[in-house]
């Protein structure tokens, strides 16, 4: 027996030949080589990170508007929606200046509260980086670091910017909007996978490797395939990522609790618009645990460079939205075990047509970080996906009518 835990009920798997026993015993040495190189110390989970976020929730825990309490950080979007809504604009604003990192991270709260919401913080973190780069109490690399963050906030900061999210604690959490969310009919989120962070959150080499780039590289697409469709596309780096490719990107662990997190987001966009869900490497397991608690207005979810969804196949997602799956002929990741034993891997191919997703053509991109990259049929593929204009999909040679 293998379980899924974070898919509810355990799955069986049948352990009738000897080509799946090696094949988890490869599995089980790649563990074990990922052990080595990373560190015993890696297996430990986390602690949640102190920093100036859980100072602002403690303070909101304690605060007040118009001599009423305010509600909890963590109710549902619905629940704060309303709330802000009984609000003047006045008393809004007031909360947005006085608790930023709590308001800019509010999925319910008013999008372009929000925005004003994470300037401030943005603006309060720079300062805050700017300082350390002169601080003599930290090393030459301490000071660099500060350094590169401090100009990280800089350009989240320029005009224009649509900062949905905000945190800087820790490695740091980020999403963006392109598009008017307030008025979209269909909203595009790009989840990443691995080594995502406030500095990773953009690159001014190989762009579109990155979450800002992908997403901006996806909304230009959809409006070129579709103009007359209202679109917005979300680049969701607002969970905590896997550094690099230890015992954190071999588990669930951190995608489940990044799953919670896309779920509320989901819940808490404006108005009534349809969500298709565009999952990297990584980001793709956690689409997968999110895919059964979804909202019902995600339509589509597409995953590329998957390692897996953490099911055996599409049905055990539990989703009523079509699950697309893409990987390039020369993408790394399939040389990874697609398997999972005792809690580590992620579950079978999505690729593979037992796996039952609708294979896509992923022509045109290179590698594991090629799929966004213009002039793809894999950024295509996406576009009409997003869209909701599937008759220019093009699907993989080994499974044509995939779009029907």
């Amino acid at each position: 027996m293998t379980s899924f835990p974070e898919l509810g009920s355990p799955s069986p798997l049948p352990w009738t030949n000897a080509a799946t026993v090696w094949r988890a015993l490869l599995a089980l040495t790649v563990v074990f080589v990922m052990l080595a190189t990373t560190g015993w110390t890696a297996v430990r989970g986390r602690g949640a990170d102190a920093g100036p976020r859980q100072a602002a929730l403690s303070a909101w825990l304690h605060g007040s508007v118009a001599g009423h309490r305010l509600p909890s950080p963590y109710a549902a979007p619905g629940t704060l929606a309303r709330f802000f809504a009984s609000l003047s604009p006045a008393d809004r604003l007031g909360l947005a200046d006085r608790y930023p990192l709590v308001v800019g991270n509010l999925d319910g709260a008013p999008t372009e509260l929000r925005y004003r919401a994470n300037r401030t913080a943005l603006a309060q973190a720079r300062a805050v980086e700017e300082r350390r780069t002169h601080d003599a109490g930290l090393s030459p690399a301490g000071r660099y670091e500060a350094g590169r963050r401090m100009h990280r906030f800089d350009s989240l900061l320029a005009d224009g910017r649509r900062i949905l999210a905000f945190d800087p604690g820790g490695a740091g959490r980020v999403a963006e909007v392109f598009g008017d969310l307030d008025r979209a009919d269909r909203v595009s989120v790009v989840v990443p996978g691995v080594d995502t962070n406030v500095l990773t959150f953009e690159k001014s080499g190989r762009p579109y490797t990155a979450p800002v780039g992908m997403a901006d590289s996806l909304y230009t697409a959809e409006r070129t395939a579709r103009p007359g469709t209202r679109t917005a596309v979300i680049a969701w780096a607002d969970y905590t990522s896997p550094a690099g490719l230890g015992m954190d990107a071999a588990t669930g662990r951190l995608a489940a609790e990044g799953a919670l997190r896309l779920r509320s987001l989901v819940r808490g966009l404006p108005g009534g618009s349809s969500v298709a869900l565009f999952c990297h490497s990584y980001g793709s397991v956690v689409c997968g645990i999110a895919a059964r608690d979804l909202d019902a207005r995600v339509t589509d979810i597409a995953v590329a460079g998957s390692p897996g969804m953490r099911a055996r196949h599409v049905s055990e997602l539990r989703t009523s939205a079509r699950v697309w799956a893409m990987r390039d002929g020369d993408d790394w990741i399939q040389d990874v075990p697609h398997l999972e034993v005792g809690g580590l891997g992620h579950g079978a191919d999505p690729v593979s047509s037992s796996f039952g997703a609708r294979l896509l053509s992923a022509a045109g991109a290179e590698g594991h970080t090629g799929y966004f990259e213009r002039g793809t049929t894999s950024l295509a593929n996406f576009a009409g996906i997003g869209t909701g204009d599937l008759r220019g999909v093009r699907c993989a040679a080994s499974a044509p009518g995939c779009a029907g």
